[in-house]
Protein backbone atom coordinates (compact mmCIF):
# COMPACT_ATOMS: atom_id res chain seq x y z
CA UNK A 1 0.00 0.00 0.00
CA UNK A 2 1.26 3.44 -0.96
CA UNK A 3 0.79 6.63 1.02
CA UNK A 4 -0.61 9.09 -1.52
CA UNK A 5 -1.14 12.84 -1.29
CA UNK A 6 -3.52 14.25 -3.89
CA UNK A 7 -2.93 17.94 -4.45
CA UNK A 8 -5.99 20.16 -4.60
CA UNK A 9 -5.78 23.44 -6.50
CA UNK A 10 -4.88 25.57 -3.44
CA UNK A 11 -1.65 23.76 -2.52
CA UNK A 12 -0.92 23.09 -6.21
CA UNK A 13 -1.13 26.81 -6.92
CA UNK A 14 1.21 27.57 -4.03
CA UNK A 15 3.73 24.90 -5.07
CA UNK A 16 3.85 26.20 -8.64
CA UNK A 17 3.84 29.90 -7.70
CA UNK A 18 7.11 31.44 -8.96
CA UNK A 19 6.79 34.29 -6.44
CA UNK A 20 8.60 33.66 -3.18
CA UNK A 21 5.82 34.60 -0.76
CA UNK A 22 6.14 33.23 2.78
CA UNK A 23 3.13 30.93 2.35
CA UNK A 24 4.27 29.61 -1.05
CA UNK A 25 7.78 28.98 0.32
CA UNK A 26 6.34 27.13 3.32
CA UNK A 27 4.13 25.06 1.03
CA UNK A 28 7.08 24.30 -1.27
CA UNK A 29 9.14 23.07 1.69
CA UNK A 30 6.25 20.88 2.80
CA UNK A 31 5.82 19.53 -0.73
CA UNK A 32 9.56 18.88 -1.13
CA UNK A 33 9.56 16.84 2.10
CA UNK A 34 6.79 14.44 1.05
CA UNK A 35 8.96 11.88 -0.76
CA UNK A 36 11.49 11.61 2.07
CA UNK A 37 8.61 10.99 4.48
CA UNK A 38 7.22 8.16 2.36
CA UNK A 39 4.43 9.95 0.50
CA UNK A 40 3.78 9.85 -3.23
CA UNK A 41 2.35 13.13 -4.49
CA UNK A 42 -0.25 12.83 -7.25
CA UNK A 43 -1.56 15.52 -9.54
CA UNK A 44 -5.30 15.13 -10.14
CA UNK A 45 -6.39 16.36 -13.55
CA UNK A 46 -9.16 18.47 -12.01
CA UNK A 47 -6.62 20.40 -9.91
CA UNK A 48 -4.38 20.90 -12.95
CA UNK A 49 -7.40 22.25 -14.84
CA UNK A 50 -8.43 24.64 -12.07
CA UNK A 51 -4.92 26.09 -11.63
CA UNK A 52 -4.05 26.11 -15.34
CA UNK A 53 -7.22 27.93 -16.47
CA UNK A 54 -6.47 30.82 -14.09
CA UNK A 55 -2.81 30.98 -15.11
CA UNK A 56 -3.85 31.07 -18.78
CA UNK A 57 -6.47 33.75 -18.13
CA UNK A 58 -3.95 35.93 -16.32
CA UNK A 59 -1.16 35.28 -18.85
CA UNK A 60 1.18 33.94 -16.14
CA UNK A 61 3.71 32.13 -18.32
CA UNK A 62 6.16 31.35 -15.50
CA UNK A 63 3.40 29.70 -13.47
CA UNK A 64 2.32 27.62 -16.47
CA UNK A 65 5.92 26.54 -17.02
CA UNK A 66 6.25 25.47 -13.37
CA UNK A 67 2.93 23.61 -13.55
CA UNK A 68 4.12 21.77 -16.68
CA UNK A 69 7.42 20.87 -14.97
CA UNK A 70 5.57 19.48 -11.97
CA UNK A 71 3.17 17.57 -14.19
CA UNK A 72 6.14 15.91 -15.90
CA UNK A 73 7.51 14.44 -12.64
CA UNK A 74 4.37 13.60 -10.64
CA UNK A 75 1.93 10.79 -11.18
CA UNK A 76 -0.88 12.41 -13.14
CA UNK A 77 -4.34 11.14 -12.24
CA UNK A 78 -6.63 11.71 -15.27
CA UNK A 79 -10.37 12.27 -15.23
CA UNK A 80 -11.84 9.01 -16.45
CA UNK A 81 -15.35 7.67 -16.95
CA UNK A 82 -15.06 5.90 -13.59
CA UNK A 83 -14.13 9.20 -11.92
CA UNK A 84 -17.09 11.00 -13.46
CA UNK A 85 -19.53 8.22 -12.53
CA UNK A 86 -18.31 8.33 -8.90
CA UNK A 87 -18.44 12.15 -8.93
CA UNK A 88 -22.07 12.05 -10.10
CA UNK A 89 -22.90 9.72 -7.18
CA UNK A 90 -21.18 12.03 -4.70
CA UNK A 91 -22.87 15.11 -6.18
CA UNK A 92 -26.31 13.51 -5.87
CA UNK A 93 -25.65 12.25 -2.32
CA UNK A 94 -24.46 15.68 -1.17
CA UNK A 95 -27.61 17.31 -2.49
CA UNK A 96 -29.89 14.68 -0.96
CA UNK A 97 -28.22 15.42 2.41
CA UNK A 98 -28.63 19.18 1.83
CA UNK A 99 -24.83 19.72 1.74
CA UNK A 100 -23.92 20.75 -1.82
CA UNK A 101 -20.36 21.92 -2.46
CA UNK A 102 -21.21 24.16 -5.42
CA UNK A 103 -24.11 25.69 -7.30
CA UNK A 104 -26.34 23.06 -8.93
CA UNK A 105 -25.34 24.30 -12.40
CA UNK A 106 -21.59 24.26 -11.64
CA UNK A 107 -19.27 21.45 -12.71
CA UNK A 108 -18.20 21.07 -9.04
CA UNK A 109 -14.50 20.29 -9.04
CA UNK A 110 -14.66 19.27 -5.37
CA UNK A 111 -16.77 16.18 -6.09
CA UNK A 112 -14.51 15.28 -9.01
CA UNK A 113 -11.46 15.51 -6.76
CA UNK A 114 -13.24 13.53 -4.05
CA UNK A 115 -14.12 10.85 -6.60
CA UNK A 116 -10.49 10.67 -7.71
CA UNK A 117 -9.38 10.30 -4.08
CA UNK A 118 -11.93 7.56 -3.36
CA UNK A 119 -10.91 5.57 -6.45
CA UNK A 120 -7.20 5.87 -5.62
CA UNK A 121 -8.03 4.65 -2.11
CA UNK A 122 -10.05 1.73 -3.52
CA UNK A 123 -6.87 0.67 -5.35
CA UNK A 124 -5.42 -0.06 -1.89
CA UNK A 125 -3.68 3.23 -1.16
CA UNK A 126 -3.72 5.36 1.98
CA UNK A 127 -4.95 8.71 0.60
CA UNK A 128 -4.72 12.24 1.92
CA UNK A 129 -6.12 15.19 0.00
CA UNK A 130 -3.94 18.26 0.52
CA UNK A 131 -6.37 21.17 0.33
CA UNK A 132 -7.12 24.64 1.57
CA UNK A 133 -10.84 23.82 1.30
CA UNK A 134 -11.38 21.27 4.06
CA UNK A 135 -15.04 22.13 4.59
CA UNK A 136 -16.21 20.92 1.16
CA UNK A 137 -13.94 17.91 0.75
CA UNK A 138 -14.16 16.53 4.28
CA UNK A 139 -17.70 15.31 3.71
CA UNK A 140 -16.36 12.92 1.05
CA UNK A 141 -12.78 11.97 1.98
CA UNK A 142 -10.11 12.40 4.65
CA UNK A 143 -9.31 15.95 3.57
CA UNK A 144 -6.78 17.97 5.55
CA UNK A 145 -5.16 21.30 5.11
CA UNK A 146 -1.60 20.83 3.87
CA UNK A 147 -0.17 22.30 7.09
CA UNK A 148 -1.69 19.45 9.08
CA UNK A 149 0.47 16.77 7.49
CA UNK A 150 3.83 18.48 7.94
Amino acid sequence: MSRVVLLDSGPLGMVTNPRATPISLECQLWFDSLESRGYEAMLPEIADYEVRRELLRAGKVAGIRRLDQLKAVLTYHPITTAVMLKAAELWAEARRRGKPTADSKALDGDVILAAQAILVEEEGNDVIVATTNVRHLSQFVDAREWRLIQ
